[in-house]
């Protein structure tokens, strides 16, 4: 992957870290956009593992999850960055995607080495409004 474009074409399935059950917080809204557009959303919050959202199950943690995942999708602050960047790099994800006001360059250019396309400080939902 060498761009955002073709990251969204490319990919199919994508794991949102930190996807709340609550409608009225972005990470809902925008899971459930992409959802609806043909993405696969595999939600990942520990607090909410073994339920569902948005009609999917639930996991604890990225290593959890029983497929393979294209994009990393998170909504958490940037201090929990460099722990997901190495679970995705875990899980052989192939882009992690760090939301608005998400950020964190360390973390990133570890993601990089490891071979993962990375987005920080974008939605993915206005990304795909504008590019595809």
């Amino acid at each position: 992957m060498n761009s955002i474009a073709e990251a969204l074409r490319q990919s199919k399935t994508i794991a949102v870290v930190g996807l709340s059950p609550k409608k009225i917080r972005p990470s809902f809204g925008v899971s459930e956009y992409m959802q609806r557009v043909g993405y696969r959303i595999i939600p990942v919050n520990p607090a909410e593992a073994g339920s569902e959202i948005l009609g999917e199950k639930c996991y604890a943690r990225l290593e959890d999850i029983p497929e393979p995942v294209d994009i990393v999708d998170v909504f958490r602050r940037s201090e929990f960055v460099p722990d997901i960047v190495d679970s995705a790099i875990g899980i052989r994800a192939k882009c992690i995607w760090l939301q608005e006001e998400v950020q964190h360059d360390k973390a990133a250019e570890k993601a990089r080495s490891a071979g993962l396309y990375v987005v920080q400080d974008r939605c993915i939902l206005k990304e795909h409004r504008r590019l595809v």
